[in-house]
């Protein structure tokens, strides 16, 4: 259940650009995302989407930190990661709908701006190269979050082998 209780906000060109989204855009073009996207606040404790849900949302983090969760059977959960102002979250489900294999929770009041899938489509004829630049920012943050799981796979990796199986 997704609990978005505040009110929503109005995304500037100038957000757009400081964000992760915007790293290649031009001024005109983070204008131009800037229509599209939608604003809203968090409260502690909100959930901005749920573990086994499916949705086609990239949000982007502007205050706040949020909480990655995971379920680890009846009501125990477990913190996979803390997102911080600029972090993007969503990625995967946006590019491809399928359902979210944790979930996100507010760790602090936050605001976050969302991009839909169908919206970001729809700029498609009328700014291909913008559409091109926001895919390859998101591409970039999921490989970046690949090799960091990759460099943690190996040192647990190397700490297991090396104690020999005892840790």
């Amino acid at each position: 259940m997704v609990t978005l209780q505040s009110s929503e906000f109005i995304v500037s060109p100038e957000v757009i650009k400081g964000s992760p989204l915007g790293v290649e855009l031009s001024d005109a073009q983070c204008e131009r995302l800037a229509q599209v996207v939608t604003a809203c606040g968090l409260k502690q404790g909100d959930l901005l989407f749920e573990e086994g849900r499916r949705d086609d949302s990239l949000h982007v983090i502007t205050s706040g930190n949020l909480d990655v969760v995971k379920t680890t059977g009846g009501d125990a959960v477990v913190s996979l990661h803390v997102l911080h102002a600029g972090d993007m979250v969503g990625e995967l489900g946006f590019v491809d709908g399928i359902e979210h294999s944790a979930g996100v929770r507010a760790l602090s009041n936050c605001e976050v701006f969302t991009l839909h899938r169908n919206d970001l489509e729809s700029l498609v004829q009328e700014d291909p190269d913008l559409v091109y630049k926001v895919m390859r920012a998101i591409i970039r943050t999921v490989h970046a979050i690949l090799r960091r799981m990759n460099l943690q796979y190996v040192e647990m990796n190397n700490y297991i082998t090396h104690q020999h199986g005892r840790y």
